[in-house]
């Protein structure tokens, strides 16, 4: 798991709140999190404040669920600066750079917690990650 993107013990703990429902949850993310990236992405394009909030909020909030402290901060800054930009009438420009970063972000994420989460992937003592030892019934 890539450390710098996600905070592995928000990560066990969603996990063990989820349980079985982990990975259908999992799944939502990427399906929601696309949708408002290319929101963000959009309202970025057409340099609407007021559009970019809600998509960055929804955002921040389903990736803190999953410890994507990273890909969470990106989205509540793009959100604050935007609410400010509403608050104010200023345009938006300055999030260009932020709304630049955060497909490959938001991608980089999905696939690290993806992979963690894949059930070929087994634990060893103290949280690294190995492939699988099943025998699948050979003994």
């Amino acid at each position: 798991m890539n450390v710098e993107l996600i905070d592995r013990q928000e990560y066990e703990l969603a996990r063990l709140g989820l349980g079985d429902a982990f990975i259908r949850i999992l799944g939502y993310f990427r399906e929601d999190g696309t949708k408002s990236v290319d929101a963000v992405e959009q309202a970025m394009r057409a340099r609407n404040a007021a559009a970019l909030v809600i998509p960055a909020h929804t955002l921040k909030g389903e990736a803190r669920q999953f410890g994507a402290q990273r890909l969470a901060d990106m989205a509540e800054h793009i959100e604050m600066v935007a609410r400010r930009c509403v608050e104010y009438h200023e345009d938006p420009e300055e999030l260009i750079e932020f709304v630049a970063e955060l497909r490959d972000c938001f991608m980089a994420t999905v696939t690290a917690l993806e992979e963690d989460a894949s059930p070929l992937v087994t634990r060893k003592a103290g949280g690294a990650r190995r492939g699988s030892s099943i025998n699948f019934g050979r003994g």
